[in-house]
């Protein structure tokens, strides 16, 4: 699954530049995360870095958006191709 941060954010810029996949941008009110970019930090940390590290726990699983570990492997795999190519 992708991670999603709710409305309790804070707009803290803790999270931000912590993603290895610049998943987490500002949005309209707070920050967001793009889950075709999220992988929860597979392939670069043994947990997700916004989760552990902010300071209102507002980034849970986004329902919405259920991925396997083989799944979010892949996708670290694949934006890690398209940085490389970049």
């Amino acid at each position: 699954m992708a991670l999603l941060i709710t409305d309790e954010c804070i707009n803290c810029d803790v999270c931000e530049p912590e993603c290895p996949n610049d998943a987490i941008s500002m949005g309209e009110e707070h920050y967001i995360i793009d889950p075709h970019k999220c992988t929860e930090c597979v392939g670069h940390h043994d947990e997700p870095q916004c989760v552990a590290l902010c300071p209102v726990a507002c980034i849970p699983f986004n329902p919405e958006w259920r991925e396997t570990r083989e799944e979010l492997q892949a996708k670290y795999e694949r934006l890690t191709q398209e940085k490389a190519k970049a």
